[in-house]
Protein backbone atom coordinates (compact mmCIF):
# COMPACT_ATOMS: atom_id res chain seq x y z
CA UNK A 1 0.00 0.00 0.00
CA UNK A 2 3.08 2.12 -0.68
CA UNK A 3 0.80 4.36 -3.11
CA UNK A 4 -1.24 5.29 -0.21
CA UNK A 5 1.33 6.38 2.55
CA UNK A 6 2.61 8.66 -0.21
CA UNK A 7 -0.71 10.71 -0.59
CA UNK A 8 -1.40 13.75 1.32
CA UNK A 9 -3.13 12.81 4.38
CA UNK A 10 -6.81 15.27 3.03
CA UNK A 11 -6.72 13.32 0.03
CA UNK A 12 -6.58 9.63 1.63
CA UNK A 13 -9.42 10.74 4.01
CA UNK A 14 -10.84 11.77 0.76
CA UNK A 15 -10.21 8.16 -0.82
CA UNK A 16 -11.15 6.77 2.15
CA UNK A 17 -14.51 7.98 1.95
CA UNK A 18 -15.10 7.21 -1.55
CA UNK A 19 -14.03 3.80 -1.01
CA UNK A 20 -16.72 3.28 2.04
CA UNK A 21 -19.29 4.93 -0.07
CA UNK A 22 -18.23 2.06 -3.04
CA UNK A 23 -18.38 -0.40 -1.17
CA UNK A 24 -21.87 0.27 0.35
CA UNK A 25 -22.66 0.86 -3.55
CA UNK A 26 -21.78 -2.69 -4.58
CA UNK A 27 -23.19 -4.79 -1.73
CA UNK A 28 -26.51 -2.68 -2.14
CA UNK A 29 -26.66 -3.81 -5.99
CA UNK A 30 -24.92 -7.12 -5.39
CA UNK A 31 -27.86 -8.06 -2.56
CA UNK A 32 -30.81 -8.40 -4.96
CA UNK A 33 -28.07 -11.06 -7.63
CA UNK A 34 -29.20 -14.23 -6.08
CA UNK A 35 -32.66 -13.23 -5.49
CA UNK A 36 -34.30 -10.77 -7.81
CA UNK A 37 -34.14 -13.46 -10.65
CA UNK A 38 -35.93 -16.09 -8.68
CA UNK A 39 -38.13 -13.37 -7.06
CA UNK A 40 -39.49 -12.87 -10.88
CA UNK A 41 -39.96 -16.39 -11.81
CA UNK A 42 -41.97 -16.97 -8.42
CA UNK A 43 -44.17 -14.39 -8.89
CA UNK A 44 -45.30 -15.91 -12.63
CA UNK A 45 -42.49 -14.80 -15.42
CA UNK A 46 -40.87 -17.55 -17.46
CA UNK A 47 -36.59 -17.72 -18.31
CA UNK A 48 -37.46 -14.92 -20.80
CA UNK A 49 -39.43 -12.88 -18.81
CA UNK A 50 -36.56 -12.86 -16.40
CA UNK A 51 -34.16 -12.42 -18.80
CA UNK A 52 -36.37 -9.05 -20.29
CA UNK A 53 -36.63 -7.53 -16.65
CA UNK A 54 -32.68 -8.43 -15.72
CA UNK A 55 -31.45 -6.90 -19.24
CA UNK A 56 -33.82 -3.96 -18.47
CA UNK A 57 -30.82 -3.15 -16.00
CA UNK A 58 -28.39 -2.33 -18.74
CA UNK A 59 -31.12 -0.41 -20.82
CA UNK A 60 -30.98 2.37 -18.17
CA UNK A 61 -27.04 2.64 -18.42
CA UNK A 62 -27.00 3.01 -21.99
CA UNK A 63 -29.63 5.32 -22.17
CA UNK A 64 -27.79 7.30 -19.31
CA UNK A 65 -23.77 6.85 -20.42
CA UNK A 66 -23.75 9.73 -22.74
CA UNK A 67 -25.23 12.83 -20.41
CA UNK A 68 -23.88 11.18 -17.58
CA UNK A 69 -20.72 11.15 -18.83
CA UNK A 70 -20.58 14.54 -20.37
CA UNK A 71 -22.01 15.18 -17.10
CA UNK A 72 -18.85 14.46 -15.26
CA UNK A 73 -16.54 16.29 -17.07
CA UNK A 74 -18.34 19.19 -17.34
CA UNK A 75 -19.71 19.16 -13.62
CA UNK A 76 -17.39 17.49 -11.93
CA UNK A 77 -17.76 13.72 -10.70
CA UNK A 78 -19.14 14.11 -7.16
CA UNK A 79 -22.87 15.00 -8.69
CA UNK A 80 -23.00 12.18 -11.35
CA UNK A 81 -21.33 10.14 -8.06
CA UNK A 82 -24.83 11.26 -5.57
CA UNK A 83 -27.22 10.44 -8.77
CA UNK A 84 -25.77 6.96 -9.03
CA UNK A 85 -26.03 6.30 -5.25
CA UNK A 86 -29.70 7.93 -5.33
CA UNK A 87 -30.04 5.01 -7.86
CA UNK A 88 -28.77 2.24 -6.07
CA UNK A 89 -30.96 3.35 -2.36
CA UNK A 90 -34.14 4.20 -3.87
CA UNK A 91 -34.89 1.45 -7.01
CA UNK A 92 -35.27 -1.63 -4.00
CA UNK A 93 -38.09 0.46 -2.97
CA UNK A 94 -39.75 -0.23 -6.37
CA UNK A 95 -39.10 -3.88 -6.61
CA UNK A 96 -40.60 -3.86 -2.91
CA UNK A 97 -43.82 -2.20 -4.36
CA UNK A 98 -44.88 -4.06 -7.28
CA UNK A 99 -45.24 -7.56 -8.76
CA UNK A 100 -46.03 -6.64 -11.86
CA UNK A 101 -43.68 -7.41 -14.75
CA UNK A 102 -43.45 -4.26 -17.03
CA UNK A 103 -43.75 -2.11 -14.07
CA UNK A 104 -40.42 -4.44 -12.97
CA UNK A 105 -38.61 -3.67 -16.39
CA UNK A 106 -39.18 -0.01 -15.80
CA UNK A 107 -37.44 0.03 -12.58
CA UNK A 108 -34.80 -2.22 -13.54
CA UNK A 109 -33.81 0.22 -16.26
CA UNK A 110 -33.86 3.09 -13.73
CA UNK A 111 -31.46 0.82 -11.56
CA UNK A 112 -29.51 0.65 -14.37
CA UNK A 113 -28.77 4.46 -13.58
CA UNK A 114 -26.44 3.36 -10.87
CA UNK A 115 -23.74 1.89 -12.34
CA UNK A 116 -23.50 4.28 -15.04
CA UNK A 117 -23.44 7.10 -13.12
CA UNK A 118 -21.49 5.89 -9.81
CA UNK A 119 -18.75 3.34 -11.64
CA UNK A 120 -17.77 5.89 -13.94
CA UNK A 121 -17.27 8.95 -11.89
CA UNK A 122 -15.86 6.68 -9.21
CA UNK A 123 -13.33 5.56 -11.59
CA UNK A 124 -12.46 9.28 -13.20
CA UNK A 125 -12.31 10.20 -9.71
CA UNK A 126 -9.96 8.01 -8.74
CA UNK A 127 -7.74 8.48 -11.84
CA UNK A 128 -8.17 12.44 -11.09
CA UNK A 129 -6.03 11.83 -7.96
CA UNK A 130 -3.52 8.80 -9.43
CA UNK A 131 -0.35 10.06 -9.95
CA UNK A 132 0.87 7.95 -13.56
CA UNK A 133 3.55 5.75 -12.64
CA UNK A 134 1.18 4.66 -9.68
CA UNK A 135 -1.96 4.84 -11.53
CA UNK A 136 -2.61 0.89 -12.05
CA UNK A 137 -1.82 0.78 -8.20
CA UNK A 138 -4.27 2.82 -6.71
CA UNK A 139 -6.43 2.02 -9.42
CA UNK A 140 -6.48 -1.86 -8.52
CA UNK A 141 -6.49 -0.76 -4.46
CA UNK A 142 -9.56 1.19 -5.27
CA UNK A 143 -11.64 -1.28 -7.14
CA UNK A 144 -11.25 -3.51 -4.19
CA UNK A 145 -14.65 -2.23 -3.21
CA UNK A 146 -15.93 -4.49 -5.86
CA UNK A 147 -15.03 -7.68 -4.97
CA UNK A 148 -15.68 -7.08 -1.49
CA UNK A 149 -19.08 -5.69 -2.15
CA UNK A 150 -19.88 -8.86 -4.43
CA UNK A 151 -18.74 -10.91 -1.52
CA UNK A 152 -20.73 -9.47 1.31
CA UNK A 153 -23.98 -8.46 -0.55
CA UNK A 154 -24.93 -11.75 -2.49
CA UNK A 155 -24.11 -13.73 0.67
CA UNK A 156 -26.35 -11.26 2.50
CA UNK A 157 -29.33 -10.98 0.42
CA UNK A 158 -29.39 -14.84 -0.30
CA UNK A 159 -29.14 -15.92 3.23
CA UNK A 160 -31.70 -12.90 4.32
CA UNK A 161 -34.13 -14.22 1.38
CA UNK A 162 -33.85 -18.02 3.21
CA UNK A 163 -34.19 -16.80 6.32
CA UNK A 164 -36.92 -14.37 5.58
CA UNK A 165 -38.54 -13.19 3.04
CA UNK A 166 -37.70 -10.92 -0.66
CA UNK A 167 -38.62 -7.89 1.11
CA UNK A 168 -36.24 -8.19 3.27
CA UNK A 169 -33.58 -8.13 0.80
CA UNK A 170 -34.79 -5.18 -0.71
CA UNK A 171 -34.93 -3.13 2.76
CA UNK A 172 -31.72 -4.48 3.22
CA UNK A 173 -30.41 -2.82 -0.03
CA UNK A 174 -32.32 0.36 0.65
CA UNK A 175 -30.75 1.00 3.82
CA UNK A 176 -26.81 0.37 2.02
CA UNK A 177 -28.38 2.91 -0.68
CA UNK A 178 -29.00 5.50 2.05
CA UNK A 179 -26.07 5.22 4.20
CA UNK A 180 -23.78 5.13 1.14
CA UNK A 181 -25.82 8.44 -0.09
CA UNK A 182 -24.78 10.42 2.87
CA UNK A 183 -20.71 9.15 2.48
CA UNK A 184 -21.03 10.24 -0.92
CA UNK A 185 -22.31 13.65 0.39
CA UNK A 186 -18.87 14.14 2.35
CA UNK A 187 -16.58 13.66 -0.95
CA UNK A 188 -14.90 15.97 -2.30
CA UNK A 189 -14.43 16.63 -5.86
CA UNK A 190 -10.32 16.30 -7.23
CA UNK A 191 -9.14 19.88 -7.49
CA UNK A 192 -7.74 22.08 -10.79
CA UNK A 193 -4.88 22.59 -9.65
CA UNK A 194 -2.97 23.50 -12.81
CA UNK A 195 -4.55 26.51 -15.03
CA UNK A 196 -4.10 25.16 -18.64
CA UNK A 197 -2.12 27.26 -21.14
CA UNK A 198 -3.47 28.65 -23.94
CA UNK A 199 -2.99 26.00 -26.21
CA UNK A 200 -3.89 23.65 -23.76
CA UNK A 201 -7.19 24.67 -23.38
CA UNK A 202 -7.82 25.29 -26.84
CA UNK A 203 -6.67 21.52 -27.40
CA UNK A 204 -9.27 20.90 -24.40
CA UNK A 205 -12.01 22.65 -26.48
CA UNK A 206 -11.61 20.63 -29.51
CA UNK A 207 -11.70 17.76 -27.51
CA UNK A 208 -15.00 18.54 -26.15
CA UNK A 209 -16.39 19.13 -29.29
CA UNK A 210 -15.98 14.98 -30.07
CA UNK A 211 -19.05 13.34 -30.16
CA UNK A 212 -19.58 10.72 -27.75
CA UNK A 213 -20.54 8.15 -30.24
CA UNK A 214 -17.84 9.09 -32.36
CA UNK A 215 -14.92 8.33 -29.58
CA UNK A 216 -16.71 4.67 -29.60
CA UNK A 217 -14.54 4.30 -33.41
CA UNK A 218 -12.01 5.94 -32.36
CA UNK A 219 -8.26 3.72 -32.05
CA UNK A 220 -7.83 4.69 -28.54
CA UNK A 221 -11.17 3.01 -27.56
CA UNK A 222 -12.94 0.63 -30.21
CA UNK A 223 -10.80 -2.85 -29.78
CA UNK A 224 -11.31 -2.45 -25.52
CA UNK A 225 -15.09 -1.86 -26.08
CA UNK A 226 -15.32 -4.85 -28.19
CA UNK A 227 -13.68 -6.65 -25.57
CA UNK A 228 -15.84 -5.40 -23.20
CA UNK A 229 -18.76 -6.31 -24.83
CA UNK A 230 -18.09 -10.29 -25.14
CA UNK A 231 -17.07 -10.15 -21.62
CA UNK A 232 -20.38 -8.13 -21.04
CA UNK A 233 -22.75 -10.53 -22.85
CA UNK A 234 -20.85 -13.61 -20.74
CA UNK A 235 -21.43 -11.41 -17.43
CA UNK A 236 -25.16 -10.65 -18.05
CA UNK A 237 -25.49 -13.99 -19.20
CA UNK A 238 -24.44 -15.22 -15.44
CA UNK A 239 -26.00 -12.70 -13.40
CA UNK A 240 -29.37 -13.16 -15.05
CA UNK A 241 -28.80 -16.73 -15.26
CA UNK A 242 -26.93 -18.50 -12.54
CA UNK A 243 -29.31 -18.90 -9.64
CA UNK A 244 -31.62 -20.75 -12.36
CA UNK A 245 -28.84 -23.11 -13.67
CA UNK A 246 -28.38 -23.96 -9.82
CA UNK A 247 -32.12 -25.37 -9.82
CA UNK A 248 -31.23 -27.10 -13.48
CA UNK A 249 -28.22 -28.61 -12.86
CA UNK A 250 -29.11 -29.75 -9.20
CA UNK A 251 -25.85 -27.67 -7.40
CA UNK A 252 -26.59 -28.00 -3.79
CA UNK A 253 -24.44 -24.72 -2.84
CA UNK A 254 -25.92 -21.94 -2.34
CA UNK A 255 -25.75 -19.37 -5.18
CA UNK A 256 -24.45 -16.48 -3.19
CA UNK A 257 -21.72 -19.09 -2.61
CA UNK A 258 -20.68 -18.26 -6.03
CA UNK A 259 -20.10 -14.64 -6.19
CA UNK A 260 -18.40 -14.53 -2.51
CA UNK A 261 -15.82 -17.33 -4.32
CA UNK A 262 -15.86 -14.81 -7.07
CA UNK A 263 -15.26 -11.52 -5.12
CA UNK A 264 -12.31 -13.31 -2.46
CA UNK A 265 -10.67 -14.09 -6.25
CA UNK A 266 -11.25 -11.06 -7.84
CA UNK A 267 -9.87 -8.91 -4.31
CA UNK A 268 -6.99 -11.09 -4.36
CA UNK A 269 -6.02 -10.67 -8.25
CA UNK A 270 -6.05 -6.67 -7.89
CA UNK A 271 -3.32 -6.55 -5.60
CA UNK A 272 -0.95 -8.35 -7.91
CA UNK A 273 -2.31 -7.01 -11.26
CA UNK A 274 -2.74 -2.72 -10.26
CA UNK A 275 1.03 -2.53 -9.51
CA UNK A 276 2.11 -5.50 -12.18
CA UNK A 277 0.34 -3.27 -14.67
CA UNK A 278 2.39 -0.06 -13.54
CA UNK A 279 5.58 -2.26 -14.29
CA UNK A 280 4.78 -4.52 -17.36
CA UNK A 281 1.97 -2.54 -18.90
CA UNK A 282 -1.97 -3.06 -19.01
CA UNK A 283 -1.68 -5.51 -22.05
CA UNK A 284 -0.40 -8.66 -20.43
CA UNK A 285 -2.82 -8.48 -17.52
CA UNK A 286 -6.28 -7.67 -20.08
CA UNK A 287 -4.67 -10.72 -21.96
CA UNK A 288 -4.91 -12.39 -19.23
CA UNK A 289 -8.21 -11.92 -17.39
CA UNK A 290 -9.88 -12.76 -20.85
CA UNK A 291 -8.34 -16.45 -21.15
CA UNK A 292 -9.53 -16.63 -17.31
CA UNK A 293 -13.18 -15.86 -18.23
CA UNK A 294 -12.83 -18.12 -21.12
CA UNK A 295 -11.79 -20.93 -18.89
CA UNK A 296 -15.08 -19.97 -16.64
CA UNK A 297 -17.54 -20.22 -18.84
CA UNK A 298 -16.48 -23.42 -20.29
CA UNK A 299 -15.76 -24.97 -17.15
CA UNK A 300 -19.98 -23.38 -16.45
CA UNK A 301 -20.74 -25.38 -19.57
CA UNK A 302 -19.26 -28.96 -18.28
CA UNK A 303 -20.07 -28.56 -14.62
CA UNK A 304 -21.05 -31.60 -12.71
CA UNK A 305 -20.22 -31.03 -9.64
CA UNK A 306 -20.43 -28.66 -6.61
CA UNK A 307 -16.68 -28.33 -6.76
CA UNK A 308 -16.66 -27.42 -10.56
CA UNK A 309 -18.70 -24.67 -10.08
CA UNK A 310 -16.56 -22.88 -7.67
CA UNK A 311 -13.97 -23.02 -9.69
CA UNK A 312 -15.20 -21.47 -12.16
CA UNK A 313 -16.35 -18.96 -9.92
CA UNK A 314 -12.96 -18.37 -8.69
CA UNK A 315 -11.67 -18.50 -11.92
CA UNK A 316 -14.47 -16.04 -13.53
CA UNK A 317 -13.74 -13.66 -10.47
CA UNK A 318 -9.70 -13.37 -11.27
CA UNK A 319 -10.84 -12.38 -14.69
CA UNK A 320 -12.78 -10.06 -14.06
CA UNK A 321 -10.96 -8.27 -11.16
CA UNK A 322 -8.00 -8.44 -13.25
CA UNK A 323 -10.12 -7.05 -16.39
CA UNK A 324 -12.09 -4.41 -14.95
CA UNK A 325 -9.26 -2.24 -13.31
CA UNK A 326 -7.01 -3.04 -16.54
CA UNK A 327 -9.34 -1.46 -18.84
CA UNK A 328 -9.92 1.57 -16.49
CA UNK A 329 -6.68 2.13 -16.32
CA UNK A 330 -5.65 1.72 -19.91
CA UNK A 331 -8.31 4.17 -20.92
CA UNK A 332 -6.52 6.61 -18.21
CA UNK A 333 -3.74 5.91 -20.09
CA UNK A 334 -5.35 7.22 -22.94
CA UNK A 335 -7.15 10.14 -22.58
CA UNK A 336 -7.10 13.49 -21.01
CA UNK A 337 -8.77 14.81 -18.06
CA UNK A 338 -11.12 16.78 -19.59
CA UNK A 339 -12.32 14.55 -21.60
CA UNK A 340 -12.09 11.10 -18.83
CA UNK A 341 -15.68 10.47 -17.94
CA UNK A 342 -16.58 10.38 -21.80
CA UNK A 343 -13.57 8.20 -22.97
CA UNK A 344 -14.49 5.62 -19.44
CA UNK A 345 -18.65 5.81 -20.52
CA UNK A 346 -17.99 5.22 -23.90
CA UNK A 347 -15.75 2.12 -23.59
CA UNK A 348 -17.65 0.34 -20.92
CA UNK A 349 -20.61 1.17 -23.29
CA UNK A 350 -19.41 -2.03 -24.70
CA UNK A 351 -19.95 -3.73 -21.32
CA UNK A 352 -23.68 -2.25 -21.10
CA UNK A 353 -24.54 -3.57 -24.37
CA UNK A 354 -23.35 -7.35 -23.45
CA UNK A 355 -25.12 -7.34 -20.19
CA UNK A 356 -28.48 -5.85 -22.00
CA UNK A 357 -28.51 -8.31 -24.91
CA UNK A 358 -27.92 -11.30 -22.64
CA UNK A 359 -30.93 -11.11 -20.57
CA UNK A 360 -33.43 -11.24 -23.54
CA UNK A 361 -31.92 -12.76 -26.32
CA UNK A 362 -29.85 -15.45 -24.62
CA UNK A 363 -33.09 -15.82 -22.29
CA UNK A 364 -35.03 -16.87 -25.44
CA UNK A 365 -32.34 -19.55 -26.68
CA UNK A 366 -32.11 -20.47 -23.01
CA UNK A 367 -36.03 -21.70 -23.34
CA UNK A 368 -34.73 -23.67 -25.93
CA UNK A 369 -31.51 -25.26 -25.32
CA UNK A 370 -32.00 -24.55 -21.33
CA UNK A 371 -29.06 -22.45 -19.39
CA UNK A 372 -26.17 -24.79 -19.43
CA UNK A 373 -25.70 -24.47 -23.76
CA UNK A 374 -25.61 -20.47 -23.02
CA UNK A 375 -22.03 -20.81 -20.67
CA UNK A 376 -20.37 -22.90 -23.75
CA UNK A 377 -21.39 -20.13 -26.13
CA UNK A 378 -20.31 -17.00 -24.22
CA UNK A 379 -17.09 -19.26 -23.99
CA UNK A 380 -16.55 -18.81 -27.90
CA UNK A 381 -17.47 -15.15 -28.00
CA UNK A 382 -14.84 -14.59 -24.98
CA UNK A 383 -12.54 -16.41 -26.79
CA UNK A 384 -13.42 -14.32 -30.18
CA UNK A 385 -12.56 -11.19 -27.67
CA UNK A 386 -8.93 -12.55 -27.06
CA UNK A 387 -8.42 -13.46 -30.54
CA UNK A 388 -9.52 -9.80 -31.18
CA UNK A 389 -6.77 -8.25 -28.66
CA UNK A 390 -3.99 -10.16 -29.50
CA UNK A 391 -4.45 -9.43 -33.04
CA UNK A 392 -6.23 -5.21 -32.98
CA UNK A 393 -4.83 -4.27 -29.80
CA UNK A 394 -2.50 -1.52 -31.31
CA UNK A 395 -1.70 -0.38 -34.62
CA UNK A 396 -0.87 -3.63 -36.45
CA UNK A 397 -1.00 -7.11 -35.54
CA UNK A 398 2.64 -7.09 -34.97
CA UNK A 399 2.48 -4.33 -32.55
CA UNK A 400 -0.20 -5.86 -31.02
CA UNK A 401 0.44 -9.05 -30.12
CA UNK A 402 3.90 -7.17 -28.62
CA UNK A 403 1.46 -5.31 -26.28
CA UNK A 404 -1.15 -7.83 -25.63
CA UNK A 405 1.83 -10.47 -24.33
CA UNK A 406 3.34 -7.40 -22.45
CA UNK A 407 6.29 -6.90 -24.59
CA UNK A 408 5.79 -3.51 -25.87
CA UNK A 409 4.45 -0.22 -24.39
CA UNK A 410 0.74 1.10 -25.61
CA UNK A 411 1.10 2.66 -28.39
CA UNK A 412 -1.99 5.01 -28.27
CA UNK A 413 -1.01 6.61 -24.35
CA UNK A 414 -1.50 9.82 -23.87
CA UNK A 415 1.01 10.26 -20.75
Amino acid sequence: MSAFSQLDPLLRRNLLILFTAGLLFWAGLASLLPTLPLYIEDIGGDRHQVGIVMGAFAIGLLASRPSLARLADARGRKVVLLIGMAAIAFAPLGYLATGSIPLLIVIRAFHGLSIAAFALAYSALVVDFSPPHQRGELIGYMSLVNPMGLAIGPALGGYLQEWLNYDAVFIMSFAMGIVGLICTAYVQDAPHLVSPTAAIAAQAAERKKAAFWRLLVSDRVRVPALIMLMVGLAFGTLSTFAPLYVREVGISVNVGLFYTAAAIASFSIRLISGPGSDRYGRGVFITLSVVLYTASMLMLWQTQNDTMFLMAAVLQGAGSGTLIPMVAALMADRSYADERGRIFGVCMTGFDLGIALAGPFLGAIADQTGITALFGLCGGMTFVGLLVFLLFSSKDVAHSLRFATGRERDMYAVD
